[in-house]
Parts: structure tokens; sequence; C-alpha cells
């Protein structure tokens, strides 16, 4: 059988995470690869009530179609979640998707003709290289310090490509480097946007997930003309099983998503919505945060702490004030990738940090997670993990 499929599938390949996921099924394996929050701090018994109550008051309306745009009490509520990255959002500004991967998808149909040019960070979140990829871009990585984009080199690329379309960028906790952008570059980026006239992407399903200090203000807070357009989740605060997500963005912009969105899949689920409203009703949303903020922090402290130990001379790494991830760099003569398979045969597991780099190279990083293991493993993991890096810098 010889099918003639699009020639944009030539562009798409298989998630690596997700690929290497699969060999991190086995229990003996201890995974720092996927981004899982973790399972036990999921509101399960508070899901089944909600599930129960939306079900038995309102369970017509929970199984039949709904709008495009959402839930209006949902949409509702997470204008008002809004104001805590300082954005004053209404419900008209608010569009439900299925988790924000599908908002990634979707900025690439609204956005991207094939050959434009798309600025993001160097690295950056694999799974939006694979959404835009799909839709035949060009990819111009901007290197980062310990602040964000480095701002000169974000206006060069701005100066020397054309048709750009839009900045991609993660400013709280970046996936995959655990940075967080501070405010001046927060403020530079988007005035360097309005100066060039491109589209701002901000993707942020981590910033409430701080452990120190406050919350930054969203990118979206500094866009005086309508330019930015953030990306939201419930996945990392609440159940990525829900697979509820949103985007944030002005109604004129909105527009162009919510014809997307009815191409795509009409709606998001109106059970998971209803769901999601009413457990945001009857539960303490704020205090659950609370809870999986003092877990994760402890656990990122506990691996920081033993890659310290472990880790042998040469190795660096961050680390992050939130988030799920930590970016480990090795000397430049050692590749991640070649090492992940020798991990593996001490069943312990990391993604390569190459495939974060839309254009190649860097094979000498790689990321780990420290929300979804336990302490011990954490420990145990981490140990295993200096044993090959010690091996390997020999």
């Amino acid at each position: 059988m010889a099918l003639r499929f699009a020639k944009r599938m030539n562009n798409i390949k298989a998630s690596e995470i997700r690929e290497l996921l699969k060999l991190t099924q086995r229990p003996e394996v201890i995974s720092f690869a996927g981004g899982l929050p973790a399972p036990e701090l999921f509101p399960i018994e508070e899901m089944k009530k909600a599930a129960m109550k939306v079900l038995s008051e309102n369970g017509a309306a929970a199984l039949q179609y709904g709008p495009t745009e959402g839930y209006n009490p949902l949409r509702e509520k997470i204008a008002k979640r809004m104001a805590k990255v300082k954005v004053d959002a209404t419900i008209d500004n608010i569009l439900i998707t299925s988790g924000s991967q599908q908002g990634l998808d979707f900025v690439a149909r609204v956005f991207i003709d094939p050959g434009d040019v798309i600025i993001c960070e160097s690295p950056t979140y694999l799974g939006a290289i694979n959404a835009f990829k799909a839709y035949e871009p060009r990819f111009v990585e901007v290197a980062t310090d310990n602040e964000g984009m480095i701002l000169e080199e974000l206006e060069k690329a701005l100066k020397e490509n054309e048709n750009v379309k839009f900045i991609y960028v993660i400013p709280d906790f970046q996936n995959p480097s655990g940075k967080t952008w501070s405010l001046e570059r927060r403020k530079g980026l988007v005035e360097l946007a309005n100066k060039y006239n491109v589209a701002i992407v901000e993707d942020n399903p981590y910033g409430e997930l701080r452990f120190e200090g406050e919350i930054l203000p969203a990118l979206q807070h500094f866009d005086t003309e309508g330019r930015v357009v953030f990306l939201g989740t419930f996945s990392k605060i609440l159940t990525p099983g829900v697979r509820l997500g949103w985007i944030c963005a002005q109604p004129e912009v909105l527009s162009k998503f919510i014809m997307v969105k009815q191409g795509a899949d009409l709606q998001s689920s109106t059970t998971a919505q209803m769901e999601v409203n009413q457990l945001l009703e009857d539960y303490d949303l704020e205090a659950h945060i609370e809870k999986i903020k003092e877990v994760y922090k402890r656990r990122k402290d506990l691996m920081i702490k033993t890659m310290e130990q472990e880790f042998p001379e040469g190795v660096t790494w961050t680390n992050p004030q939130g988030g799920l991830f930590t970016w480990v760099v090795l000397p430049e003569h050692l590749n991640a990738r070649e090492l992940a398979v020798k991990a593996l045969e001490k069943n312990v597991a990391y993604v390569p940090g190459g495939a974060f780099f839309p254009n190649g190279g860097h094979e000498n990083t790689f990321r780990v997670n420290y929300s979804n293991m336990s302490e011990e493993r954490i420990v145990e993991g981490v140990k295993r993990l200096g044993e090959v890096l010690r091996e390997a810098v020999k």
C-alpha cells in the first residue's frame, strides 16, 4: 500500500519524550524523563464529589454539546484567575482548549505559513517545536542567560530576519531550563515586539508553582497593543487528565482561534469543564497549589543537594525557583544521548537536551524532572546518574 501523505508529514516525528516514556514504564526504572505532576497530590476524592454533583444536578447539560468558546462559568473563573499574573481579563478574552498543547497547535494554524520565521528561546519546549514544525516554519534561536532571553540578541534576530510571525517564550520556570525572566527582560521583550510589529506567544504552564518570592507579572500585563497570546493550563495545578487549558487574548485575536477550534474539535469536553468549574466552587484550589509547591520544593532541594554530592566536577545545573525541571550541562565532549543509554542500563532515565534545540546541537545537555518521583527514588536515581557521569568524565 502506497498512500500519498501530505508533505508536512515529513516534518513530523514522534515526540522524543513520549517515546522515552514508553521505556520508563517498567516499575524498576527511576524516571526523571517526563514532565509529570505527582499523582499522589491529585484531588481524587474532590473530583469524585464534583463529578457526582454535576451529573446528578445538571447531567443532561454536562453530556451535551456546548459553545466552542467554553463553559461560561469556567471562563469567568479563569478570567478572574488571570489577576494572579497581573492581567485584567474578562470572559471575552478566554477560550477553553483541550490542554495548552492544543493552544500551541492553534497558534501554528493561526500564524504560520511555510517559510515563516519563529523566534524562540534556546533551548525551548520540545512540544512547541513539534507543534510548530508541522507548519514548516524556520526557527531562529536566541540565547538566554539567568534573566531570560538576551534582548540584544533578540533585536539582532528581529532585524536580520524577514517574515517573523511571533516570538515564543516560557518566561516562568522555563521548560526545559527552569529559568525565569526578570521584570526588565519582560518589559524589554514587549517593547521590541511593538517596535518590530510581531506577536508574542507566552506559554505559562508553571507560573503558579513558584517556591519562593512573589509571582511575577505575565508578559501580557505589559502588553498595550494586544499582541500577546497567553496560554494557560490546569494540568500542573490540578490534573493533566482533565485536558483543559485556555488561551487569553484580545477578542479580535481570539476570534481567529475560535474559528480554528470549531474546525478542530468543535469544543472541549463539556463534562470536564463543568466538573472543574464545580471543583473550583467547592474546593480551595489555592490551598491545593500551596501543597503542591511545598512537595515540589522539597523534592527539588533534595535533587540539587544530591547532585552537589554525586555529580563530578565540570557538570553544572540550574536551581529553579519553581516549576518541574532542572537543566544539566555536561562538558562539551560528552554526549547526553549516548549517556542516556548507559543510564537506562542502571534503570534511571532523563531526556537528552539536544531535542530542545530546534536547529540541533547542544548534545552535552539533559533535562531532569523532580516532581514525579518520591524523595527516596530521587536520591537513588541521582546517585545512579552520578555513577554514569563519573565514569564518562574519567
